[in-house]
């Protein structure tokens, strides 16, 4: 049996496979294996996971963990070691990045370019085997083009300063019942502003039809293609694939930024579970 795990910082979809059958999935408390020690993961997973697995545990021989913070090869060896900690039955444990799930997920072992755009964006250049090129996505201050919470940034700035239609710019605040000061507050003061800007983006998607908002949107995607994409080599020779839910409920304007950038969109996901297994099905 083989354990799939995508590991995002909300939830972790687990999915035991056995025979290219889905066998049990679970969904457990999302982590970033970069901000926990090998002993909370290991307690995570024994006190989450494993009550949900019962007695398949000593069944399953090989686990592929793909996960937000596996980015050293001290990060993914931890995770490996709250996996081994857990599950004693598995002879391999291999950990690797969100990105490469988003990659195997949309690609297989076809070459490709495969992007996340959720929350946050990120993307790369993959040879059917690994990551060749990755532009650094540098988070949502510096970069994360297209993602929700910048499209929540410039939405954001926009109703506060008098962008937008004023009815719209109303209907938001009150709708989400902000104000200016507890705009600031959530996004300066508080923990998580990435999140709470993202927050907004049904919003954006509801009143997409509105010409700022549109363009807004449009230009975000566009910079996301200029930035990231096109600096790929070969970019015009491979069709562009997504993961991530922003990719999905902006689908038209996104297919309008990659037309203008002279990019082919290809598969998009709404994550990549589904793409994972059939990947590690072939095997």
């Amino acid at each position: 049996m083989i354990l799939i795990a995508d590991c995002g910082s909300t939830k972790i979809d687990w999915c035991v496979l056995a025979d290219k059958k889905v066998e049990k999935q679970v969904f457990t408390l999302g982590m970033n294996a970069v901000m926990l020690t090998e002993e909370e993961m290991r307690g995570r997973i024994s006190n989450e996971l494993m009550p949900e697995l019962g007695g398949l545990s000593a069944k399953i021989d090989s686990v592929y963990f793909y996960g937000a913070g596996c980015i050293s090869a001290e990060v993914c060896g931890n995770v490996a070691s709250a996996i081994k900690a857990n599950i004693p039955s598995a002879t391999k444990v291999e950990v690797y990045s969100d990105l490469l799930a988003a990659a195997r997920a949309l690609c297989g072992r076809e070459p490709g370019i495969a992007c996340i755009m959720g929350t946050g964006s990120n993307s790369c250049l993959y040879d059917g085997r690994g990551i060749a090129h990755n532009v650094s996505p540098l988070g949502y201050v510096l970069g994360d083009e297209g993602s929700g919470a910048v499209l929540g940034k410039l939405f954001l700035g926009d109703v506060l300063k008098n962008q937008l239609p004023a009815d719209v710019a109303a209907k938001f605040l009150e709708e989400y019942n902000l104000d200016l000061l507890t705009i600031i507050r959530r996004v300066y003061r508080e923990p998580l502003g990435n999140r709470f800007m993202a927050s907004v983006t049904p919003f954006i998607s509801k009143h997409i039809d509105v010409p700022q908002i549109h363009d807004m949107v449009l230009g975000s995607f566009k910079a996301f293609f200029r930035r990231n994409i096109m600096q790929y080599e070969g970019y015009s020779e491979h069709k562009v694939n997504f993961i991530g839910s922003i990719a999905v409920y902006f689908r038209p304007v996104l297919e309008e930024a990659a037309k203008e950038c002279g990019c082919t969109i290809g598969r998009i996901l709404k994550s990549p579970m589904e793409g994972l297994l059939a990947f590690h099905s072939e095997n």
